[in-house]
């Protein structure tokens, strides 16, 4: 339970907050003036306030802020305004843990509460703080890695710098702290923590792609638990854009999990949240529908502020939310492989993305069906291929040594087959403990693509498969094994009509070339 101080001069405002967190079983207290509000304060000594601004006018609410920095206790302070640009370019902007501008939703104030519970009530971890300096103006990273996990948040220069939510205090953590002058900074994290600070000046190859990487505000729904985390965001140069793409731990909407491991391979919902043209200035979120759309909202420096907006983590250019991600950019060129060899190259995510689905109950034992959920990811097969379709989609197959039954990644429904083309990633699911060695064929099937709300299916079409580059299973530890077999390009690839099977021995000395009697 939090001890909460709610300050407004509007009393229905305060009187439906009032309502709100004490439904939610808070201790809540109000004042409708500063000098209630002060009063409350020295008496009570709450954890938590969340305030106005204007009381009515700014300097009350700026008074009010300094007197609760300078008096005893570290509460956490929320400004609700419906101006807050009163705090630009003000000392107090530093005192305040978050702005919310007014008007602000009921789902976003209990994330906030939820924020409280499982930071501010939490055992308390002594502050540690981090000196560095710069020769020059520049972007800076700083690579983290903490001690104690939960939800850490950051301030550089006593001014807030975003969250982390740390789900693993074995990795190190790349966040963007913005913009820094020349000159001595201090970094504060909570708690102890091992901190390598990295800093890209304007003649830097990497500057672009640092300062105009995107901050993500966390969904209000997930503030305050561990669900569609935002693991990693990397960034691809594609031709004269700049795109970034955000790798969550798992998606509360949209495609489910038994499709996400037929059509996309991983259970992890990796999504491109923003693009940018550095020579006209253009720029594009992807919002809800999976719409691209301009960028029409506010800026940090040149980081655009983006909100997730919708529980399949599609996002908006305005939104409320008190956690703020400002994970650094990965460059990476997928030019040759799947979206997904962005996990393998951080293996972690793969075992973060397992615990989510045993939170949230997602899994199912082997051979069995149970709604949308899946069996262990370790008993699945991985497979990364090139492949194409003309009016099909494809989807894999494979049998094991002494078995006469295939194992197909469509589980039998054409709207799990893949219809993109294109390096793609899909799944198998074998008996727990299937070693690599116990598998003799895998294959393609070329299926029909189905009719559409405006079109009917077609009679025929076509598949290719260019190339299999990846075959792997995980390790007990949820990492990615060692690939144990490869389809090599060769000329045209491997066509297969529509209604037929193409499949491969992987008996050891087998040939990848064309089989002589495809199925």
């Amino acid at each position: 339970m939090a001890n909460i101080l709610l300050v407004d001069d509007d009393d229905d405002q305060l009187e439906l907050r009032s309502l709100i967190l004490k439904e939610a079983g808070h201790k809540v207290r109000t004042a409708t003036s500063p000098e209630d509000a002060r009063r409350s304060f020295d008496t009570e000594a709450p954890d938590t306030v969340v305030m106005d601004l204007r009381l009515p006018a700014a300097e009350d609410g700026l008074s009010l802020i300094r007197h609760m920095r300078g008096g005893a206790g570290n509460p956490r302070i929320y400004v609700v305004s419906g101006w807050p640009a009163d705090l630009n370019n003000r000392p107090e902007s530093a005192m305040v843990d978050r702005v919310l501008e007014k008007p602000v939703k009921s789902e976003v104030l209990l994330g906030l509460l939820k924020l409280v519970l499982c930071c501010v009530l939490a055992p308390p971890l002594l502050a540690a703080t981090h000196g560095f300096s710069l020769e020059h103006p520049a972007e800076v990273v700083a690579e983290i890695q903490f001690r104690e996990s939960g939800l850490a948040a950051l301030l550089v220069d006593a001014k807030p710098a975003g969250h982390v939510q740390v789900l693993d205090v074995r990795q190190r953590y790349g966040v963007m702290l913005g913009e820094l002058s020349a000159g001595a900074h201090e970094l504060r994290t909570p708690g102890e923590a091992a901190v390598t600070i990295r800093s890209f000046a304007k003649d830097d190859p990497h500057y672009e792609v640092i300062a105009n990487a995107p901050y993500l505000y966390a969904r209000p729904n997930t503030v305050g638990t561990l669900s569609d985390v935002p693991l990693l965001v990397y960034c691809e140069r594609l031709g004269e854009q700049l795109q970034y793409t955000a790798i969550f731990s798992n998606e509360d909407g949209g495609t489910s999990t038994r499709a996400l491991m037929a059509r996309w391979g991983r259970t992890t919902d990796i999504e491109h949240v923003y693009r940018y043209w550095p020579a006209s200035g253009r720029a594009e979120i992807q919002t809800k529908g999976h719409a691209d759309v301009l960028f029409q909202g506010r800026r940090e420096g040149r980081h655009p502020l983006l909100y997730v907006s919708t529980d399949n983590n599609m996002v908006a250019g305005q939104g409320e939310s008190p956690v703020r991600y400002q994970l650094a950019p990965i460059l990476v060129d997928l030019s040759g492989s799947s979206r997904e060899k962005v996990m393998d190259d951080h293996p972690f995510t793969y075992r973060l993305a397992a615990e989510e689905l045993a939170r949230e109950g997602k899994l199912r034992p082997f051979r069995t069906v149970d709604g949308q959920k899946i069996s262990d990811p370790r008993n699945y097969l991985y497979l990364e291929a090139h492949v194409g379709s003309s009016g099909a989609r494809i989807a894999a197959r494979v049998r094991l040594q002494r078995e006469g039954r295939w194992r197909t990644s469509h589980l039998g429904r054409v709207d799990y087959a893949i219809e993109r083309g294109g390096w793609v990633r899909t799944t198998v699911e074998l008996p727990p403990g299937t070693r690599p060695t116990e598998i003799a064929e895998i294959g393609f099937d070329c299926l029909v693509e189905p009719a559409g709300r405006d079109k009917p299916a077609p009679i025929a079409g076509a598949c290719v498969v260019k190339e299999v580059s990846r075959l792997f299973m995980l390790e007990a530890d949820h990492v990615p094994g060692g690939n144990f077999w490869r389809l090599a390009a060769s000329g045209n690839g491997w066509a297969i009509p529509t209604g037929e099977t193409l499949t491969w021995s992987l008996a050891p000395g087998a040939s990848s070339s064309p089989p002589q009697n495809p199925r």
